[in-house]
C-alpha cells in the first residue's frame, strides 16, 4: 500500500472532478457488482462459513495497482484506472468493513470496528504518507518507485503462498467449489463492468477501464484483513487464490481487448 501511495499524486484526485461520472459510475458498480455476487455465489456453491465470509470479503475490497498495469497494457484509459484505484483505496475504509460485516450474515460474527481500524491502518496511513513523500521529497521517491512495484509483487507472492501452503488440506477438502466460485466471481466482474458502463457511458475505453477495475480486487488487502480479523486461516484463502484467478483473467483481457483495438483500426484504416 505504501508503494501505491507512492505512485499517486494529488493530482490524481483531481482529476476525478475532470471526469466524475465516469470514475463515479466506475466506483458505483466496484461496491455492487462484487459485493453482491460474492455473496450470491458464497450461497450457491454452498462454500463452508469461513470460505464465504473470505469470499464476501475480497468481493467488498478495492481496485489495486495491478488493474493499472492491466489497463496499461490492453491501451485503455490508464488515467481513468489510476483515479478510480485511487478513490476505491480511500472509499473502501469505510465501505469494505461495512458491505462485509452486512452481508456476511449471522454463521460468523464479524467485527464490524476491527475491520474498519484494520483497513484504516493497512490502507489509510501506508497510501497518504506515500502520497506525502511523493509530494514533498519527489527525488527521493523517483528512485523508490523504480522498485516499489517489485518489492510489492514478491511480498504479496510470498503471503499468498504462506497461506494457501497453510490452507492446503482445506483447500484440498473442499476446493473444487471455491476455486469455481472465485473464477465465476472475476469473470461475471470483467463482464458486467464492461457492459453495464458501456451501456451507461457509451465510451469503448472507458467501459474497458471500468471492466479492469471492477473485474479485478486488491486481494493482498484481503488477506491482511483476514488475517488480521479472523482466528481461522480459512478466512483468508479466497483472497489469497482470487490474486491468482484474477491476473490470469486480466492477462486474457489483455489480449482480447488489444486484438479488438487492432480489428477496429484496421477497419478505420480500410475506410
Amino acid at each position: 500500500m505504501l508503494g501505491m501511495g507512492l505512485t499517486l499524486q494529488i493530482e490524481d484526485f483531481r482529476r476525478i472532478t475532470q471526469t466524475p461520472k465516469w470514475v463515479l459510475t466506475g466506483l458505483f458498480l466496484q461496491f455492487t457488482v462484487m459485493p453482491f455476487m460474492g455473496w450470491f455465489l458464497a450461497r450457491a456453491f454452498q462454500l463452508p462459513p469461513f470460505f464465504s465470509l473470505g469470499l464476501i470479503l475480497v468481493s467488498c475490497c478495492p481496485g489495486g495497482t495491478a488493474s493499472n498495469v492491466i489497463v496499461f497494457l490492453s491501451r485503455s484509459n490508464l488515467a481513468l484506472s489510476v483515479s478510480m484505484t485511487a478513490l476505491s483505496t480511500m472509499v473502501a475504509i469505510v465501505m469494505t468493513p461495512l458491505l462485509t460485516s452486512s452481508l456476511s450474515g449471522n454463521e460468523i460474527q464479524v467485527d464490524a470496528m476491527g475491520l474498519f481500524y484494520s483497513t484504516l491502518k493497512v490502507v489509510l496511513v501506508p497510501v497518504v504518507l506515500g502520497i506525502l513523500l511523493n509530494a514533498k521529497l519527489p527525488k527521493y521517491t523517483f528512485k523508490i518507485k523504480r522498485y516499489a512495484p517489485s518489492v510489492a509483487v514478491i511480498l504479496i507472492t510470498l503471503i499468498v503462498a504462506s497461506i494457501i501452503g497453510q490452507g492446503k488440506t482445506i483447500i484440498l477438502g473442499s476446493g473444487f467449489a471455491l476455486i469455481l466460485s472465485i473464477m465465476t466471481l472475476h469473470l461475471i466482474g470483467f463482464v458486467l463492468g464492461y457492459f453495464l458502463s458501456k451501456i451507461l457511458l457509451k465510451d469503448e475505453g472507458v467501459s474497458r477501464t471500468i471492466s479492469v477495475e471492477v473485474g479485478m480486487q486488491n486481494s493482498g488487502l484481503g488477506v491482511v484483513l483476514a488475517k488480521e480479523n479472523f482466528v481461522n486461516p480459512a478466512v483468508a484463502i479466497p483472497a489469497a487464490i482470487s490474486s491468482l484467478v484474477h491476473s490470469l483473467y486480466g492477462s486474457i483481457f489483455v489480449a482480447l481487448f488489444r486484438m479488438r483495438t487492432k480489428k477496429a483500426s484496421e477497419k478505420s484504416d480500410a475506410e
